[in-house]
């Protein structure tokens, strides 16, 4: 009961408590998946967002979806939360995260009006999640080669892009992401922000292609210097080769003929000196950041050192972790360490666009080179591209893959409802609530394909208790209705996905389920608190 102290503090926040509560939080969460279920799986359907000033996006991406969405309630807005920091982490799994955490609290929501406390139904959900992970590397398998990660690359874009486009992407994809890994203490690194993404409207999305190096569209400051160059010294400079201006406002008053002569000279002097600071260290390629000025051009051009200028920071970034240069502060002070390396160097006009083509003697810059109809029609292709290339990189770092059409989670399932019945106390009800959850992605995807959802998880079930070896692996196939071993099928997906969308849907579903206050702070117009002053 509200004490008359609590009921004065908050008597301008409106109230939400108890089993209310969890149903609202509940409803919010459904309402949320229900908005993103249609597009699971392969034959799932697509989205046409219009925001205000009627603009229109067609995504099948469920993060696209749930991120342009606007949305109020604050569990809402939470659950959006876990799906971002689940493509960000996997790059998929996005719509099974929201999903699980529907079906979680909607079976959470039935244990708490059947007087379980929520406090042992979190328990119950956190020891079958760490069961499942455990379970997922049994029934994990390491690919053999490029044609496994090509099977999972392509099972990721399934959906997302025609199937012309999205065997191109996966080739992509793959080609990219064994371009830019690198090996160090018996671990592979990739990081798919090595590969800068650029369009270029015209063709069709089967004529995306890959180049080797980092593409930006950038021309040489003077036409004389070369545009061609096999390998050297490169320098990155965050700020501008210009003649130094005041710092401070100040007006200067000329009492000598000659002074403002001598002026402009000290500026070409010193512009000079930072100009042939940068000669002496010998570089071959200047990145700037800013501007260069035109006396300063000269000089660069006179000792055969190839400039650019007004390149982005982002761009800078690129470019330093391709050639190993350190970005530059001030030109007199420059170390050995600053200097970077590049193998080759060459400019490329692409439809009346010059393009500067450099890659790094570090680490091998990609830019994939997305081409299609519209700017709608390009933006599709480089989300599905970066989806293709995170799943890729994530398959070099950690090569583990599961099967896809619902086999992992129909066989996770199984393996929980039979570790169940070795659990004492009510813990056991929520183990067994968090597989029914899983079953929900099984159920999801045949109804997506036409068929019914209750009759091809019943088969499943079956077909893989029956099996004598390998059962674990059989699944849907929803283009032919059939059960089938899904890595036969082509059908499969990273290790990480999986398991990192088990992990952020329990936590979510938990911090959810463990809510029984919702406080409101009501929002009524109110004036300025000024014009209560009697000085106006």
């Amino acid at each position: 009961m509200v004490s008359p102290e609590h009921e004065s503090l908050l008597s301008d926040t409106d109230r939400v408590e108890g089993h209310s509560a969890l149903r609202d939080n509940v409803a919010a969460a459904s309402a949320l998946a229900d908005a993103v279920r249609s597009t699971l799986g392969p034959r799932g359907l697509d989205k046409l967002l219009v925001d205000e000033e009627g603009a229109s996006l067609v995504t099948n991406d469920g993060v696209t979806v749930l991120e342009t969405a606007k949305v109020e309630h604050p569990t809402a807005k939470m659950l959006i939360s876990t799906a971002s920091a689940q493509d960000a982490m996997a790059r998929d799994g996005t719509t099974t995260t929201v999903l699980l955490i529907a079906e979680l609290l909607q079976n959470g929501l039935e244990l708490v009006e059947r007087g379980i406390h929520p406090a042992i139904i979190c328990n119950g959900w956190n020891i079958a999640q760490e069961r499942a992970a455990a379970d997922l590397k049994q029934l994990a398998r390491v690919p053999t080669g490029d044609d496994d990660l090509l099977q999972a690359v392509r099972t990721s874009l399934a959906g997302k892009v025609d199937e012309g486009v999205r065997e191109n992407l996966s080739q992509l994809a793959v080609q990219a992401a064994h371009a830019i890994a690198t090996e160090s203490g018996g671990e592979v690194r990739a990081d798919p922000s090595l590969v800068k993404v650029i369009n270029d409207v015209g063709g069709g999305g089967g004529d995306t292609h890959l180049v080797a190096g980092l593409v930006l569209p950038k021309e040489r400051i003077h036409p004389e210097m070369p545009d061609n160059r096999d390998a050297g010294r490169i320098i990155l400079f965050d700020g501008a080769l210009e003649r130094r201006g005041l710092d401070i406002q100040a007006n200067l008053k000329v009492t000598q003929t000659g002074m403002l002569a001598q002026l402009h000279e000290s500026e070409r002097a010193d512009l000079a000196k930072r100009v042939q600071a940068l000669i002496d260290v010998g570089i071959d390629v200047l990145i700037v950041r800013d501007g260069i000025d035109d006396e300063a051009r000269a000089l660069l051009n006179d000792a055969g050192i190839t400039a650019y200028r007004r390149v982005e920071k982002q761009e800078l970034d690129l470019l330093s972790r391709a050639t190993g240069a350190l970005m530059v502060h001030d030109v007199n002070n420059i170390r050995d360490d600053d200097i970077g390396e590049f193998s080759t160097l060459s400019e490329e006009n692409w439809h009346g666009v010059n393009h500067l083509i450099l890659e790094g003697s570090a680490v091998r810059g990609q830019t994939l080179v997305v081409r299609g109809s519209s700017d709608a029609r390009l933006e599709e292709i480089g989300r599905a591209f970066n989806d293709a290339l995170g799943i890729a990189c994530g398959l070099l770092e950690e090569p583990s893959l599961l099967p896809g059409g619902g086999a992992t989670q129909v066989a996770l399932a199984r393996r929980l409802r039979a570790h169940a019945r070795g659990i004492p106390g009510r813990e056991q009800l929520a183990v067994e609530s968090f597989a029914a959850a899983l079953e929900a992605v099984p159920r999801t995807l045949a109804e997506n394909a036409g068929l019914q959802p209750v009759d091809e998880l019943i088969r499943i079930n079956a077909a893989q208790s029956a099996a004598e070896s390998d059962g674990d692996w059989i699944g849907l196939d929803l283009f032919s209705g059939e059960l089938r071993a899904m890595d036969e099928a082509g059908v499969t997906e990273p290790l990480r996905v999986t398991r990192t969308t088990l992990e952020g849907a329990t936590e979510a579903a938990v911090s959810v389920l463990r809510i029984d206050d919702v406080l409101w702070a009501k929002q009524d117009p109110s004036e300025p608190d000024w014009q209560d002053d009697p000085e106006y």
